[in-house]
C-alpha cells in the first residue's frame, strides 16, 4: 500500500470516528437536558406547592382543581400508580407465556415455519400503531367484555389484553434471540445422553436462555408501563383503584394525556402532572437497571 493511500485512509478513519463521537456525545447531552428539564418540572410540586412526597405518593385524593377555599388543592397519584401497576402486571401475565412459548417453537421446534411465517407476522405487529391497537380494542374487545364478561367493557381487563398483545412482538423477539444464540454442543450432548427433545429445552437451552428471556420480559413491561393512548382508549379513565378486572380505571400516561392539555403552566394541577412525568422517568430508569443486572448475571453464568 503506498504512503498516499495509507493517508487517505486514516483520514477517512479519521473522518469517520469524529462523525460517530459527535453522535454519540450529542445524544448524551441530549438525554442529560431532557433529564434536567424534566426534574426541574417535576421538583415544582414539592419545591414550590410543598407537596409532601408521601402525599404524593401514597395518597388516593385527586382533587387538583380545588380551590383554596375548599382547602386547596390535593394531589395523590396513588390511584394511578396502583392503576399502571396491575393493568402492565396482568398484561405480562396474559402475554409472557404466550410469547416464550412462540420463541420456543421458532427456534427449537419449527426453525423453518418461524422464519418464514412467524417472524414476519411478528414484524408486522411490531410496526402496527398504538392508536390502531386502542381502535381496535374499543371497537371489538370492549363490546367482547361487555356482552360476555358483564360490565362496561371499559376495564382493567380491555387494557391489560390490549397491552398484552402490543408487548408480545417484544417479549417473543428478544427470547428467541437469547434461544438462538445457545451453542449446539449443549444441545448435541443432551441427546448424546438419551434426552428428548423436550427434556432438552426444559432443562438445558431454557435455563441457559433465561437471563435473555427475562430481559425481554422486563423490556416488555416497561413499554407496557409507558403506554398510553391505546390504553386511555378502552379502560374507561376513572379515578379509582378497582375492585376487580371488570371494573374500569386509570393509569399514569391516560392521566397525563388527558389533563396536560388542559392545564395552565406553573398551577399546582400542571406541576403535579409534570411530577408524574417524572415518576415515569424514574421507573424507567429502574427497568434499565434491573435489564443490566440480569445482563451481568448471563454474562457471568455464561
Amino acid at each position: 500500500m503506498s504512503k498516499k493511500s495509507k493517508i487517505y485512509n486514516f483520514k477517512h478513519e479519521y473522518l469517520g470516528r469524529s462523525v460517530v463521537t459527535f453522535f454519540g456525545l450529542l445524544l448524551i447531552l441530549i438525554t442529560i437536558i431532557m433529564v434536567l428539564f424534566l426534574a426541574s418540572k417535576g421538583m415544582a410540586t414539592f419545591l414550590d406547592n410543598h407537596v409532601p412526597l408521601t402525599q404524593f405518593l401514597f395518597s388516593t385524593d385527586w382533587h387538583p382543581e380545588r380551590g383554596i377555599a375548599e382547602g386547596g388543592p390535593v394531589v395523590g397519584v396513588l390511584i394511578f400508580i396502583v392503576g399502571s401497576v396491575l393493568i402492565s402486571g396482568l398484561a405480562l401475565l396474559i402475554s409472557t407465556p404466550f410469547s416464550v412459548a412462540l420463541a420456543i417453537f421458532m427456534t427449537e421446534i419449527s426453525p423453518k415455519l418461524g422464519k418464514k411465517i412467524f417472524q414476519p407476522v411478528i414484524e408486522i405487529f411490531v410496526g402496527i400503531p398504538s392508536v390502531v391497537y386502542g381502535w381496535v380494542g374499543l371497537t371489538v374487545l370492549v363490546p367482547f367484555v361487555r356482552n360476555h364478561f358483564g360490565g362496561l367493557g371499559f376495564s382493567m381487563l380491555a387494557g391489560s389484553l390490549v397491552l398484552a398483545v402490543m408487548i408480545f412482538p417484544t417479549i417473543a423477539t428478544v427470547s428467541a434471540d437469547s434461544l438462538s444464540i445457545i451453542t449446539e454442543d449443549y444441545k448435541e450432548a443432551s441427546y448424546a445422553l438419551g434426552a428428548t427433545r423436550w427434556h432438552t429445552i426444559r432443562k438445558i437451552i431454557f435455563p441457559c436462555a433465561l437471563p435473555g428471556i427475562l430481559t425481554g420480559v422486563v423490556l416488555g413491561l416497561a413499554r407496557a408501563f409507558g403506554e398510553a393512548l391505546a390504553v386511555q382508549m378502552v379502560i374507561g379513565n376513572s379515578i379509582r383503584i378497582p375492585g376487580s378486572i371488570l371494573d374500569s380505571t386509570i393509569n399514569l400516561t391516560s392521566i397525563i394525556t388527558m389533563d396536560m392539555g388542559n392545564t395552565a403552566m406553573g398551577t399546582p394541577w400542571n406541576n403535579a402532572l409534570w411530577s408524574m412525568a417524572l415518576l415515569l422517568l424514574l421507573i424507567s430508569f429502574l427497568f434499565i437497571l434491573i435489564i443490566h443486572r440480569i445482563g451481568r448475571k448471563g454474562n457471568v453464568s455464561a
